[in-house]
């Protein structure tokens, strides 16, 4: 269990998916994600492994949700900024998203 204290730790933003490419050399099927987060935060990169249920063409417009102030890992030769949430189920990787289109940076909490 964690208290409040610790969950307002994580900033965790909406953004907006501005490009998608294949990452070619992560070891499992993943995009490279460019991710608007508004003026405040900028755009970010990101690698995700949620080629089974989405395509590039879906993705380009999309609104995600991202935590976005957690140490950068390198996944292949990416550098991996922010990190998309979504669900893991039984289809694969399920994106989360604002069900109105909202400010890109917005806070969720």
């Amino acid at each position: 269990m964690i208290d409040v204290q610790d969950f307002d730790k994580v900033d965790v933003r909406a953004g907006t998916i501005t490009d998608v490419k294949d990452n070619k050399k992560s070891r499992n099927p993943a995009y490279v994600l460019t991710i608007d987060f508004g003026e405040e935060i900028g755009t970010k990169k990101s690698s995700a492994q949620i080629t089974t249920l989405y395509t590039p063409e879906d993705l380009v417009g999309k609104q995600v949700i991202c935590c976005v102030n957690l140490t950068p890992m390198h996944i292949g030769s990416v550098k991996s900024e922010v990190r998309i949430l979504g669900t893991d189920s039984e289809q694969g990787v399920v994106l989360l998203q604002p069900t109105e289109k909202v400010k890109n940076g917005d806070r969720v909490f």
